[in-house]
């Protein structure tokens, strides 16, 4: 009996980028899609061109967020998370930052004066395939971000 292991499998170090998704690049397809709503800000990602076969190797994850002065020692996370819509009459998928504007965090003791740091603190990212024919829309309130990383599954192997 042999086993596909998935590709997405984290091995090592495998391929990873991180990007920020707020360039409104142009895209065929984007008419489709309409303007952000009042308070709203549309994100557009256009991925590199792969054929579809070089696709099913490559995964997206879209991560929103913002970036607040943090202690640097705490854990911080934001309230958001990111969900699937349907653009109706068009067959696509379009995806909206839900959640509050809200931040958790451990409660670990900040030596004296230690300095305030900068970070993007993410909420719950969303993992979707690649698809380099559609742009990724993603709405969100004004003052979140949206990352976003590709990643690339390694060699499937089998077990034996």
């Amino acid at each position: 009996m042999k086993l596909s292991l998935s590709p997405f499998i984290y091995s090592g170090l495998i391929s990873l980028f991180f990007m920020n998704a707020n360039a409104a690049p142009e895209h065929d397809q984007l008419k489709a899609f309409p303007d952000a709503e009042e308070g709203q800000k549309r994100h557009v990602i256009v991925l590199p061109e792969k054929s579809r076969d070089e696709e099913t190797a490559f995964q997206v994850e879209l991560i929103p967020g913002k970036v607040i002065m943090t202690d640097g020692v705490n854990l911080f996370r934001h309230a958001s998370r990111i969900e699937s819509r349907p653009l109706e009459g068009w067959g696509y998928t379009f995806y909206e930052v839900m959640g509050k504007d809200l931040f958790m965090s451990t409660l670990k003791a900040v030596p004296p004066g230690a300095e305030k740091v900068e970070s993007f603190v993410s909420g719950e990212s969303l993992m979707i395939d690649y698809n380099s024919r559609l742009p990724i829309v993603v709405y969100a309130p004004l003052g979140v971000e949206i990352r976003y990383r590709i990643w690339e599954g390694g060699e499937t192997k089998t077990a034996e």
